[in-house]
């Protein structure tokens, strides 16, 4: 797939990344947990968004230097 086929892809995992970055600032600061919205960890649902969440920050690691313009761009010397 070309860059450009995957920018949906892109856009979604980024979104989960980020949904995963808060949920760890919420647990960190008032030690409280967005999966207990859906259940808690016994939850089908919950298990699903982390699991979600955790494929799309290997997508975003995996394909991070081709979308961001500046790991793209070679240092200058």
């Amino acid at each position: 797939m070309t860059m450009q086929g995957n920018k949906g892809l892109h856009v979604v995992s980024f979104v989960l990344l980020i949904i995963g970055g808060l949920n760890w600032l919420i647990q960190g600061v008032f030690m409280w947990d967005i999966g207990q919205l859906f259940g808690g960890m016994g939850s089908i649902i919950t298990r699903i968004i982390y699991v979600l969440v955790g494929l799309a920050a290997l997508y975003i690691l995996a394909t991070h230097k081709s979308y961001c313009k500046f790991c793209a761009n070679k240092p200058q010397i």
